[in-house]
């Protein structure tokens, strides 16, 4: 229907039929209007998309009666159409941003095809952990290329009381644009993660005096003997069921408890000791030769007390650390230490203490030993010895003592003297059973 231009006088007078119609502008040619059969009425541009009367025609709805004026409508309509005339086709790219990939989409495609494949279990877990709970939640509905850095920003603030997990949050999302942006699913260069700025995070290093050590093994002791006692709690209903005082005791099993004390005596990391298998250990020569770490392949020289802890261990399975499916034929590693380890930092009053800084505090007995210096960088296997030396040793002592070049030992002599420094300093501080000394007379083991 042509012949007048479209007023509001003239869009107020259209009626409903039965069937859907279109009116068009005398004065403007391809803008019109769309009349459903409900009633509802709309602006639409019709143009050819291309040349010659082959090209196909498209129609793109500009707006509906009511949202925009005809005056609006008329204006929005000599856009689109100048937009035609310059070559691009407005329907195409509707419809190609319909299509566009949302950022939950982004993320599964990130997570299956680059976490999973590229990185370490523990790592793809964190990851999908952090966009699962945190991102998707908020910004996953959203298409990809829309995701502003002033979304991320706020999500970035409303983080502040965990600002750990907030600036990992930021480094998740920009790794995720930056593969993204490789498979070309969004436009090059686009990252809204970048630019900004992340919460300052201090230090979390933690280094145990002889005198923590010392109540961190009687506690050890305390809870593989007569047990660790335990408070009831006498406002429960249930507490008149309790067991007496004398009673409430928990002894920990033999498997956590050497576990504690090997994260303690080779400064290995906790997923090292709980994956350890015993066709990894190596007695002979004094060694676990880890096939997989957090920097891949390495060996670990064992110091007599940690060798006796893994002589006295039973054999339950194929882990050294055995867990609950451990000699079955789908046996998997313990998952964690968490309850037994609260419960024995608890009770030697370090209830701060995180397990990895029994690694810190084993690198810098093994910085301050003088001649071991070699072996605790050897165990702890750092890319860079120099950079460890320096972050792991105590920090009063001279910046030139705390780094040392990196020379692997050659004589028996040292890895004696290491030897007998280990035996000496946890057995004095009750960390390992006195019998621990039958492996330090006359016992080296050289790699």
């Amino acid at each position: 229907m042509r012949g007048k231009a479209i007023t509001k006088r003239r869009v107020d007078a259209l009626k409903a039929a039965d069937r859907e119609y279109f009116v068009w502008d005398r004065d403007l040619k391809g803008f019109g209007l769309r009349v459903q059969p409900t009633g509802e009425k709309s602006y639409v541009v019709k143009y050819r998309a291309g040349s010659g009367r082959n090209a196909p025609t498209r129609r793109v709805t500009l707006g509906p009666v009511g949202k925009l004026t005809p005056d609006e409508a008329r204006r929005l309509g000599k856009a689109t159409l100048g937009s035609v005339a310059h070559g691009l086709d407005p329907a195409a790219l509707k419809a190609a941003e319909r299509r566009a990939a949302t950022l939950k989409e982004l993320a599964d495609l990130f997570l299956s095809e680059h976490v999973e494949a590229k990185r370490k279990p523990a790592t793809a877990s964190h990851y999908r952990d952090i966009l699962q709970r945190i991102v998707l939640p908020e910004l996953g509905t959203r298409q990809g290329e829309k995701v502003t850095t002033a979304d991320l920003a706020r999500l970035h603030v409303r983080m502040k009381q965990r600002p750990y997990q907030a600036n990992r949050m930021l480094a998740v999302v920009g790794s995720l644009y930056a593969f993204a942006g490789k498979r070309k699913l969004v436009p090059a260069g686009f990252n809204p993660a970048r630019g900004i700025d992340k919460y300052p995070e201090k230090g979390r290093e933690r280094f145990l005096t002889g005198d923590e050590l010392g109540r961190l093994g009687d506690a050890i002791r305390e809870a593989e003997t007569v047990g660790l006692p335990w408070v009831v709690d006498v406002t429960k209903p249930t507490a008149k069921h309790a067991p007496k005082e004398a009673n409430r005791r928990t002894v920990i099993d033999p498997f956590a408890v050497a576990a504690i004390r090997l994260l303690i005596l080779t400064g290995a990391r906790l997923r090292e000791i709980l994956k350890l298998e015993w066709q990894h250990v190596d007695l002979e020569r004094g060694l676990l030769l880890l096939p997989d770490s957090k920097t891949g392949a390495k060996s670990i020289i064992l110091n007599a007390p940690a060798l006796a802890v893994l002589v006295g261990l039973k054999h339950a399975g194929t882990h050294v650390i055995a867990g609950q499916s451990a000699g079955t034929k789908d046996e998997k590693p313990r998952a964690d230490l968490n309850r037994p380890w609260r419960s024995i930092a608890k009770r030697a009053g370090l209830a701060s203490l995180r397990i990895h800084d029994l690694r810190h505090t084993h690198a810098s007995f093994g910085a301050s030993a003088g001649p071991g210096t070699t072996d605790h960088r050897q165990a702890a296997g750092p890319r860079s010895c120099e950079h460890d030396a320096k972050i792991r040793a105590p920090r009063h002592r001279p910046a030139a003592a705390r780094v040392r070049p990196y020379r692997r030992p050659v004589n028996r002599r040292s890895n004696l003297a290491l030897t007998r420094f280990w035996c000496s300093s946890f057995i004095r501080r009750r960390l390992v059973w006195p019998a621990a000394d039958r492996y330090c007379r006359g016992r080296t083991f050289v790699v």
